[in-house]
């Protein structure tokens, strides 16, 4: 990005650190979350694999653990640097990772930002509702206009 373009957000923006709602809660993905995260998406490829904005794209695909925390690393960059931001889904109950919520740049001029998410297979059923809450969540409480939701 050239250095008078626009940043993803404003500047003045206060990125939300976290989200508590209903069955689950967002808190900044990071290299903290690296063990559970792995066993989260591995053991769900194929079910992430038929999930809205992850069909036919590269991604997941097998990574060793040390990987895994290369790719946290690079989105906690991302996030510090107001790039992306990637909220790891945790069960408020168990603090289990559930799934995980990207929001970067859209690629197209429709669209402000690009939003996808994923839950684990067993947790098919938060799906919806998980949705339904970041779609709320987008429009209260970030500056977007036009953010694209995979569906």
């Amino acid at each position: 990005m050239p250095d008078d373009a626009p940043g993803f957000v404003p500047d003045d923006f206060a990125v939300p650190e976290r989200l508590d709602a209903a069955g689950f809660c967002l808190e900044p993905l990071g290299p903290q979350h690296n063990d559970a995260d792995y066993r989260a998406w591995t053991a769900s490829m194929d079910h992430i694999r038929q999930t809205p904005g992850f069909v036919n794209r590269g991604w997941p695909h097998p990574m060793t653990l040390a990987e895994n925390r290369a790719d946290l690393e690079r989105h906690a960059a991302d996030f510090a640097a107001r790039r992306g931001f990637t909220y790891t889904v945790l069960d408020p109950q168990t603090a289990d990772v559930i799934g995980c919520l990207y929001i970067y740049p859209a690629k197209d001029t429709e669209h402000d930002a690009h939003v996808s998410s994923w839950v684990r297979a067993d947790q098919a059923s938060r799906d919806a509702s998980l949705r339904a809450v970041v779609r709320g969540w987008l429009s209260s409480a970030w500056p977007f206009r036009m953010p694209h939701y995979d569906q």
